[in-house]
C-alpha cells in the first residue's frame, strides 16, 4: 500500500495553544501513586511508541515504576489538546513518561520495554496509525544518551540481520511535557476491551548492553 509520510509543521506554521496547562488526576488509576511530582528519589523517563495508550501499559506493570502518565512532546504548541496533536498541526509525539526507582528498575531494562514493543523502523506511523504524533522517539536527560545512543545501535543492527528498514527513531533532549487529557491517562486500565495497536518486530533487544 502507497504510504505518503506525514510532514512535520515548523515553530511559525504550529498551532499557537495556551497558557494553561491539562487537568490532571490526583492518583494514577492502577499504581495509586501521585502523577505530579516532586518524586524525590526517582528519576524520569520519556518514550514514543505509537498510541500512547497500549505504550504506557508496557511500562506500568515493571518493577520499580512509580508512575506513568501519558502526553505530548517534542513538538511547538504550548499545552496542546489531543485534537490538534491529532491534527498534525503542533509537532508533538504522543508520549508515556515514566517515573522510577533506579535502584529497582535500571534505565536500560525500560530501553528494552521500548524497543521490543514497537516497530521503530516505521517513520512517522505504527502499523495503521499514521501521522507526527505516533514516531518512534527518545527524550532523554544528559545521563541517558550513552544507553539511549548504545541500544539504538545494537537493535538496529538486530533488525539488519532480521531484514527490517532502518531505525527512524528520534533520540532528542527531553523536551516539555505536557499531560494529556484526564480520560487518556491509564486508558486501557479503565477500558479493558480499548483499542491497542501496540506491537513489536518480534526481534529480541540483545542482552548485555550497559548492564541491560
Amino acid at each position: 500500500m502507497w504510504f505518503s509520510e506525514p510532514k512535520m509543521p515548523t515553530p511559525s506554521t504550529a498551532l499557537p495553544g495556551r497558557a494553561s496547562a491539562m487537568r490532571v488526576p490526583q492518583r494514577h488509576f492502577v499504581l495509586d501513586t501521585p502523577m505530579e511530582g516532586p518524586f524525590p528519589g526517582m528519576e524520569t523517563a520519556m518514550f514514543g511508541m505509537g498510541c500512547f495508550w497500549g505504550a504506557e501499559r508496557k511500562f506500568w506493570t515493571l518493577p520499580g515504576v512509580h508512575t506513568t502518565a501519558v502526553g505530548y512532546a517534542a513538538g511547538f504548541t504550548e499545552n496542546p489538546t489531543y485534537k490538534e496533536v491529532c491534527s498534525g498541526r503542533t509537532g508533538h509525539n504522543e508520549v508515556v513518561r515514566v517515573v522510577y526507582d533506579p535502584a529497582i528498575l535500571p534505565y536500560a531494562r525500560l530501553l528494552k520495554t521500548f524497543w521490543e514493543n514497537h516497530d521503530p523502523t516505521q517513520g512517522m506511523r505504527q502499523g495503521n496509525d499514521a501521522g507526527t504524533q505516533y514516531r518512534s522517539g527518545i527524550y532523554v536527560s544528559a545521563g541517558q544518551w550513552p544507553e539511549a545512543e548504545a541500544t539504538r545501535a545494537a537493535f538496529g543492527e538486530a533488525l539488519r540481520k532480521a531484514r527490517f528498514p532502518a531505525i527512524t527513531t528520534e533520540i532528542l533532549d527531553a523536551p516539555p511535557f505536557y499531560f494529556a487529557e484526564e480520560y487518556h491517562q491509564q486508558y486501557l486500565a479503565k477500558n479493558p476491551l480499548g483499542y491497542c495497536g501496540i506491537g513489536g518486530t518480534g526481534v529480541e533487544c540483545p542482552s548485555g548492553i550497559l548492564g541491560g
